[in-house]
């Protein structure tokens, strides 16, 4: 049985590139997104143009019943799973810390940290059976450096660092790796459309002059989900054109025409 990775929020953007990326090497794919449709239509792309087995599914935030289903499923095709990238996440835009609701704030942290949990320990049963697996969490370099009015969002992707260390810790004797990438401004569609005057916000002067492209954070996802790092874990990649290196950005030259 040929090796196999989970993407989770695979069907657009940086999680089909990071599915990309492992059926351009030889991975049999699995899909995760909220819509079973497409799911299913993003796998089939990855199965017509590379010739793996692929798969889509309907993933339940906070359903641990779900997350069961899911790897039970995998189990059942034959597979016990190699890699499981978390790229899925509640972004909690907006949520205003002195009058969000209780409710809407805790369900970023259901999505970031309760259901990553429930998926990443569905995973490693299955790894530990083989004494092998790799575990790579898409968190953001907000883990670090917070925006306004996302209290709930970047707490929990600071919250992911630690959830990884401990899996690293924790499931290492098992030959489970757990890391992290920290991406900073990606060239999304709502980048590309500049909504909100996006792409003249501050995360875009960095020292680099350039934010990160999907297959940026594909590549960094490759590197710790594969071999290519295997003693590699408890570790954290920024993927942020420098951002997180600098105190003062260069905010008088010019940015996109």
């Amino acid at each position: 049985m040929k090796k196999s990775v989970f993407v989770t929020g695979a069907t657009n953007g940086t999680g089909f590139a990071i599915a990309e990326r492992f059926a351009r090497e030889g991975y049999d794919v699995f899909i995760g997104s909220r819509s079973e449709e497409n799911s299913q239509e993003a796998a089939k792309k990855l199965a017509d143009k590379y010739g793996v087995f692929a798969k889509g599914y309907q993933t339940k935030i906070f359903d641990e019943d779900n997350v069961k289903e899911i790897f039970a499923d995998i189990r059942s095709m034959g597979y016990l799973l190699d890699t499981l990238v978390l790229n899925a996440a509640n972004l909690g835009i907006g949520q205003v810390s002195l009058d969000v609701d209780i409710n809407d704030f805790m369900s970023v942290y259901n999505t970031n940290i309760g259901w990553n949990f429930m998926m990443a320990r569905e995973a490693a049963k299955q790894m530990k059976e083989k004494h092998k697996g790799a575990i790579v969490f898409i968190t953001s370099n907000s883990a670090l450096r917070v925006t306004k009015n996302r209290c709930a969002y970047c707490s929990s992707k600071s919250a992911i660092l630690a959830m990884s260390k401990s899996f690293a810790v924790d499931w290492g004797q098992y030959g489970i790796r757990s890391n992290c990438v920290l991406p900073g401004m990606i060239k999304t569609e709502r980048w590309q459309q500049n909504l909100n005057n996006i792409k003249y916000c501050l995360p875009n002067y960095t020292p680099i002059e350039d934010i990160a492209e999907f297959e940026d954070i594909a590549n960094a996802a490759w590197y710790f989900g594969s071999d290519e790092s295997r003693n590699t874990t408890g570790a954290e990649l920024a993927v942020d054109g420098g951002m997180l290196a600098q105190l003062t950005p260069d905010i008088e030259r010019e940015l996109w025409k």
